[in-house]
């Protein structure tokens, strides 16, 4: 293709003057996430539940970026801290002489894996509360923090679609939370707020570690094999859809669950 016009490709600067809250921010999806958010221009709030050291390290990256970054200790599992959570995530904002959040990515989440005859009642309790319940309330309190036109951004998972039996206390509750982002996207619309979920394929990082390395040691292989692309995906890939999903370019986008998986199984 010839042409006399020059192609500019767009500043990476997209979000510059925004401020975004990433839970879960200390390591794999949530750092990643919140890289590509300062990378565009958005100073960074992310939370921690017991990596204080690691937690430091995202901020000082942060920071050394040029942008502002502050981190956040909260338990995600459920909703007793939340109202302290809250107080915390105003409290920054307001040390930053912010109005509010215009991005929310609610990335925090657990995992336990156990096939459907070995499943605990305690092990399907802290699936739903941290990876459904704790998201819902978090995402309610923090609505009138959340400025008009703003973004969220809900961390689903492709096991929502195919039944992988290690997983039955997980997916079925992120298939959960794909429908709730749905609901979201209805309800704050009125307010150019976009709600959307990504829903991403196997990833090789720390949270899968014990799946991939001890429980199923050929799943890289397998799923490297039954991926289009030919390759397992990584942390990077998801945190730069959401940054997409953040930009102004995204705008008309909501309410859909996007599969970030490389293929898999087409």
């Amino acid at each position: 293709m010839t042409s006399s016009t020059a192609i500019t490709p767009p500043a990476a600067t997209n979000l510059t003057g925004k401020i975004a809250l990433v839970t879960g921010g200390s390591r794999n999806i949530g750092c990643e996430t919140a890289a590509e958010l300062a990378r565009q221009g958005a100073d960074v709030v992310v939370t921690y539940h017991s990596s204080a050291a690691a937690a430091a390290e995202v901020v000082d990256e942060l920071e050394r970026s040029g942008r502002r970054a502050a981190a956040i200790q909260v338990d995600l599992t459920g909703t007793g801290a939340l109202d302290r959570f809250v107080d915390d995530v105003r409290a920054q904002l307001a040390a930053w002489d912010a109005e509010g959040l215009d991005i929310l990515v609610n990335n925090a989440g657990t995992l336990r894996i156990a096939t459907f005859d070995a499943v605990t009642e305690d092990d399907l309790d802290a699936i739903f509360e941290t990876n459904y319940k704790s998201l819902f309330f978090l995402t309610q309190r923090l609505a009138d923090v959340i400025n008009d036109g703003g973004r969220i951004v809900n961390l689903g998972s492709g096991t929502a679609e195919i039944a992988f039996a290690p997983l039955v206390s997980y997916g079925p509750v992120k298939a959960a939370l794909h429908s709730l982002t749905k609901y979201l996207a209805a309800h704050f619309g009125p307010r150019g707020i976009t709600v959307n979920a990504v829903a991403p394929g196997g990833l090789d990082d720390d949270f899968n570690a014990l799946l991939f390395d001890e429980i199923f040691p050929p799943a890289r292989d397998y799923i490297r094999s039954n991926t289009a692309v030919g390759r397992i995906g990584m942390p990077a890939d998801i945190g730069g859809v959401i940054g997409f999903l953040a930009t102004d370019a995204a705008s008309f986008v909501s309410g859909a669950v996007l599969p970030i998986d490389g293929g898999y199984r087409l």
